[in-house]
């Protein structure tokens, strides 16, 4: 229960953080555009529009499915809606439980881990969107 507790004030403080530097700065703009060249690689739709979805899931998981527009391919909002499942480290659940565990881990190493787990996934969820749309 502490732990609980604990993590409560931890993940609405960083949740809302995350969504102030979306809403208001350019920085996942920026940020993104590797990512942006690397999805347009794999054939996305309005890849360089939606890449700062794909970063911003280090903060929160919901926020990527809130920044979508109403103009996005469906194939596209699949894309980035299972990616942010498949991130899983996020920073207001998963990766704050983990900072305030005894693993022996920080933030730099669960962004690589984030990272890691994004660009690996990223090519398997096109794959079975392009499946899903064009037939098996």
């Amino acid at each position: 229960m502490t732990m609980f507790l604990d993590l409560i004030p931890l993940v609405m403080a960083w949740g809302t953080v995350v969504l102030l530097i979306v809403e208001y700065t350019p920085i996942f703009q920026f940020l993104s555009i590797p990512m942006g060249y690397f999805m347009q690689l794999l054939g996305i739709e309005n890849a360089m529009e939606v890449a700062p979805a794909t970063l911003v899931g280090f903060g929160d998981m919901y926020i990527p499915a809130l920044m979508l527009g109403s103009n996005i391919a469906e194939k596209t909002r699949f894309i980035i809606g299972a990616i942010s499942l498949i991130q899983i480290i996020y920073m207001t659940e998963v990766g704050a439980l983990l900072i305030k565990s005894r693993v022996p881990i920080n933030v730099w190493q669960l962004f690589v881990v984030f990272l890691e787990r994004t660009l690996i996934a990223l090519p398997v969820v096109t794959l079975f969107a392009n499946l899903f749309v064009y037939g098996f």
